[in-house]
């Protein structure tokens, strides 16, 4: 799938915007920047990397070669980066902030409100855009060990720094304190979890397929290589 790129998934999602009242979100969107305080439920959520809603003005869409666009509404861009299913997702976001949720996408078409969580769902399913490329520099870990990654580096050049200076006795209660204090972040690269036996089996599926379809190519291409040279080797006959 190119929405997810090992334990991440990206997400993009665009919706138009009523009439000219969009300009009722950008002073939500002000609000909440002068405000923070009214996306606690959102930040608290660590499995989630990064979220932005950006509102797209009509004249504003640039032109890759399809001509200006002509469009009578305002759009709503989201995106967003996180761990975990598609499904724990929205229902993380439906639960943690609600009523911000009502605010950003106040005004735009057809959306039905956060709650209750299936039509929601239907609202982000029908508008998401799926991503052509999908790069993660740390397939394998997710946010948590990111941050235990983090918290390891920090502890290694502090032991890096005492040995300098530090007698071996020294260095070695050190050594003692500092894996001791940091033995919970050792831990190692992983895959994802299954979320969907399906999905699972589709990816193997694909890549079985994938695999085939390169075999055959490359055949193809030794086949013709071969075809050339004998060509060449044996004169045509009259």
């Amino acid at each position: 799938m190119s929405n997810v790129a090992g334990k991440a998934y990206g997400m993009t999602v665009i919706t138009p915007m009523s009439g000219k009242m969009s300009w009722i979100n950008r002073w939500v969107f002000r609000a909440t920047r002068a405000f923070p305080g009214t996306l606690s439920g959102l930040i608290g959520l660590k499995f989630i990397h990064f979220a932005r809603w950006v509102i797209i003005r009509r004249d504003q869409w640039p032109d890759m070669g399809q001509g200006k666009q002509r469009l009578s509404h305002d759009c709503m861009l989201f995106t967003s980066n996180f761990n975990g299913t598609w499904d724990q997702y929205i229902d993380a976001f439906s639960d943690g902030i609600p009523t911000g949720l009502d605010l950003f996408w106040y005004k735009n078409f057809k959306y039905p409100g956060s709650i209750p969580i299936t039509p929601f769902k239907n609202y982000i399913r029908n508008n998401q855009i799926d991503t052509d490329y999908y790069y993660n520099a740390t397939p394998g870990i997710a946010y948590r060990g990111l941050t235990a990654a983090m918290r390891v580096r920090k502890a290694v050049l502090a032991l890096e720094k005492k040995h300098k200076t530090a007698s071996a006795e020294e260095f070695a209660e050190a050594w003692t304190h500092c894996i001791a204090h940091i033995q919970n972040d050792l831990t190692t690269q992983g895959f994802a979890p299954v979320a969907s036996i399906d999905t699972d089996t589709a990816d193997h599926n694909r890549q079985v397929f994938a695999y085939r379809q390169k075999g055959r190519v490359e055949t193809r291409v030794q086949n013709e290589a071969v075809e050339a040279i004998f060509a060449q080797e044996v004169p045509a006959r009259g």
